[in-house]
């Protein structure tokens, strides 16, 4: 599989790590849109977005967003930060690897889109 998150999960590719277990990997964003801008992915390539969550599989997307308050904190935004995923080329998304971006560090614009 030509999957760059999966070529950063086996170290082929680095990274700068934010937190990582046996389950996850969270690393900064190599392209920030904001001064944090971390990456949140499950190191198995088992979704390639979010359409392909389903009861089998979503307990690592529960892990993900129990996580997401920890690494808020160590980065310093736990008072305010966006969670956001996009579905499809037509949603933006440039990896087919379920992930999330963590993004904060400034005040975020209300409005999306």
């Amino acid at each position: 599989m030509d999957c760059i998150f999966c070529k950063i999960v086996n170290g082929d590719i680095p990274s700068s790590k934010v937190y990582e277990d046996d389950l996850i990997l969270a690393f900064n964003d190599i392209q920030p849109v904001a001064p944090v801008h971390v990456v949140i992915i499950p190191k198995a390539h088992t979704m390639n977005g979010a359409a392909d969550i389903t009861a089998e599989n979503s307990s690592v997307i529960a892990h993900i967003f129990e996580t997401i308050p920890k690494i808020a904190k160590e980065k310093g935004i736990e008072n305010g930060f966006r969670v956001v995923t996009n579905n499809g080329t037509d949603a933006g998304q440039s990896v087919n690897h379920i992930h999330f971006h963590l993004i904060g560090g400034k005040v975020l614009e209300a409005k999306i889109g």
